[in-house]
Formats: structure tokens, C-alpha cells, sequence
């Protein structure tokens, strides 16, 4: 891949997942919904998966800790699962607009792209 378009794409990569995290701040109830019950304190584990997403999204666009940045984007991304997949089960809807059970189950695969996508660009 062509540096400048690795640049561009890790430097559009690190701001989504600093975008996100910045989220968990703003739109904190949202992310309460899709907490399954059985996770332990909510609220500080929004906060702290929200944290974990910025500094991902930082780590990604410093050389020197990318592959780390990377490493700990795939962990959380792991982590996170469980709360997209009781929002699927659970047809939680967290916009005005209503999403279709069909593809809040299909989404569920863009983890799997996502961890694929930070590995790739780790180097």
C-alpha cells in the first residue's frame, strides 16, 4: 500500500475510534442500553471503554505505539462484543430512528472487520 494512502487511512482509523470514545461521553445512556446484566458497574465501564477507544485512536496515529495502540484496539474490540450482541438479541434501539433486528445482527460482523483493519495497518 502506498504510504500516503496508509497515512490517510490510519489517520481516518485513529479519529473514528477517537470519535467513538469521545461518545461514551457524551451519549453515555446510550451505552448504558446495550450493557447486558450481567457486566459489572455500567457507567464505569462506558467510561473506561471509552477512555480505551481514545487512546487507541491516539496510539494509532503515534509510530511508536501503534502496534500496541493496535494490540489493545483488538482487545476492546473483543470486549465490546457481548454488549453488541445482547443489543441484537435484545432489539435494543438507541437512536429515534428504529433499526431492523436483521441489521443490528449483521453488524455484528464488522467487528471481526474492524480487528482485521487496526492488525493491518499496525505496521
Amino acid at each position: 500500500m502506498p504510504l500516503l494512502l496508509k497515512r490517510s487511512l490510519l489517520a481516518v482509523t485513529g479519529f473514528f475510534f477517537i470519535f467513538a470514545g469521545i461518545l461514551h461521553f457524551l451519549k453515555t445512556n446510550l451505552y448504558l442500553m446495550i450493557m447486558p446484566p450481567y457486566v459489572p458497574w455500567h457507567l464505569a465501564m462506558v467510561y473506561v471503554s471509552g477512555i480505551a477507544e481514545i487512546a487507541g485512536g491516539l496510539g494509532l496515529l503515534i509510530p511508536a505505539t501503534r502496534r500496541a495502540a493496535a494490540w489493545g484496539l483488538v482487545a476492546l474490540l473483543a470486549a465490546v462484543f457481548p454488549a453488541n450482541v445482547y443489543m441484537a438479541a435484545n432489539h435494543i434501539q438507541v437512536s429515534g430512528t428504529p433499526i431492523a433486528q436483521s441489521l443490528l445482527w449483521a453488524r455484528l460482523p464488522l467487528q471481526g472487520l474492524f480487528i482485521w483493519w487496526v492488525l493491518y495497518l499496525r505496521s
